[in-house]
């Protein structure tokens, strides 16, 4: 009974015959379990009852230690002690970084498309949200510009700017190296904060990962979010924020960390004994190994069985964006495809302003299920897609 009632009651609950392409979760097959219930073991052996105690606010040296060195050498910027902090995952990082570097009524820019649930948490918050629109090579700078003086011309202060410009969920876009010089430039000349959603920048599989805007980024212009879920276990809810020492010391001194401590001591020390015990990068090599060919195996069943739609390979991440013909109206789509034992997300869920972009597109997820799960689901909705336009 209370397993079936854990189970109800959390984000892996599914729906019996169906495969649900809509899930952004990783395979809990992939999921280092057994290392990871090592690593809890052996937390006490190396950490005391330290491990049990609040904790210092930006979490413990360790874990820290060990996310500046790996910085350093992956992205070739040090990060001094106050320069980082740990978060309950990203969610948390932008929700804390919302209330301390924003007011009510001030404006919040947001690449267009973006994450559905990083807006939710947006719109928690009394700012005016701007849509930004992006391309192949990500945000379009002289939109960009155009949105914050649209925001002053109506009296409005343009503060922060959220994004995921590596590997972006959904679109599976990143930016070139051109735009991301352009948009930090830009946000630095027009005291716009940056929130980069940085989550699936451990998840590269076709070529080297461009650096991230916190690595180019003058100091206090980017707070950079990163994240276990994507590369460990989401259900750790360990995140990290790098930023301007004047940023992390805003978060760590806040009321939330003056009166927690660590906000994620116990998960964050056995990380620390995980990283310490095993190899971290060979562990993400095999889950790009995994993911990669579970990319093309959607992308090939696509390609085969729906040849009406058009999608190009995300290099990372967990997502495919994927066009369907116009006269395709989304709302019948799902029906159809849910009645064929497929399901997906809406593309309308990932815009922030009006319903009509996105109508489209859907955003389907190749990381929960495996090959031979994929080919199927490609191959149901491909009947949808012909039930929907009435073709045989």
């Amino acid at each position: 009974m209370i397993n079936e009632l854990f189970l109800s009651e959390t984000q892996m609950a599914l729906r019996p015959g169906l495969l649900d392409l809509g899930l952004g979760h990783p395979d809990p097959g992939l999921l280092p379990a057994e290392e990871l219930r090592e690593s809890a073991d052996r937390v006490f052996a190396r950490f005391g009852v330290h491990a049990l105690n609040y904790g210092w606010a930006a979490g413990p040296g360790p874990l820290l230690d060990w996310l500046c060195a790996r910085a350093a050498k992956q992205e070739g910027r040090d990060i001094r002690p106050d320069q980082i902090a740990l978060s309950a995952g990203i969610s948390q990082a932008l929700d804390t970084l919302l209330k301390l570097n924003t007011a009510p009524g001030d404006g919040a820019l947001v690449e267009s498309p973006v994450y559905h649930l990083a807006v939710r948490v947006l719109r928690d918050h009394p700012l005016r949200i701007e849509a930004v629109a992006s391309d192949d090579d990500g945000l379009d700078p002289e939109q960009f510009g155009d949105a914050i003086r649209r925001l002053r011309a109506s009296g409005v202060r343009p503060r922060v700017l959220y994004c995921v410009p590596t590997h972006n969920n959904p679109s599976g876009r990143s930016w070139s190296m051109a735009r991301r010089q352009a948009i930090v430039e830009i946000a630095a000349r027009e005291s716009v904060l940056i929130l980069e959603d940085d989550a699936y920048r451990e998840l590269t599989y076709d070529h080297v990962v461009q650096p991230s805007l916190w690595s180019m980024a003058p100091a206090g212009v980017v707070a950079r979010m990163g994240s276990f879920s994507k590369s460990l276990a989401p259900g750790l809810r360990v995140g990290w924020i790098t930023a301007s020492a004047a940023i992390i010391q805003g978060i760590t001194s806040s009321g939330l960390f003056d009166s927690g401590g660590g906000i994620v001591q116990f998960p964050a020390t056995m990380i620390a004994a995980y990283v310490d015990d095993y190899d971290f990068g060979a562990h993400v090599t095999r889950l790009c190994v995994a993911y990669r060919q579970r990319r093309d195996a959607l992308l090939g069943a696509l390609a085969q069985e729906a040849p009406g739609c058009k999608m190009k390979t995300p290099a990372g991440g967990f997502f495919v964006w994927v066009r369907i013909p116009d006269a395709i109206d989304q709302d019948v789509l799902l029906a159809r495809a849910e009645a064929s034992g497929v399901s997906f997300l809406r593309g309308t869920r990932f815009f922030a302003g009006d319903s009509m972009p996105g109508r489209n597109h859907i955003r389907l997820c190749f990381a929960m299920l495996g090959p031979e799960q994929l080919r199927e689901g490609a191959r149901r909705l491909a009947i949808a897609l012909r039930a929907a336009t009435g073709s045989k």
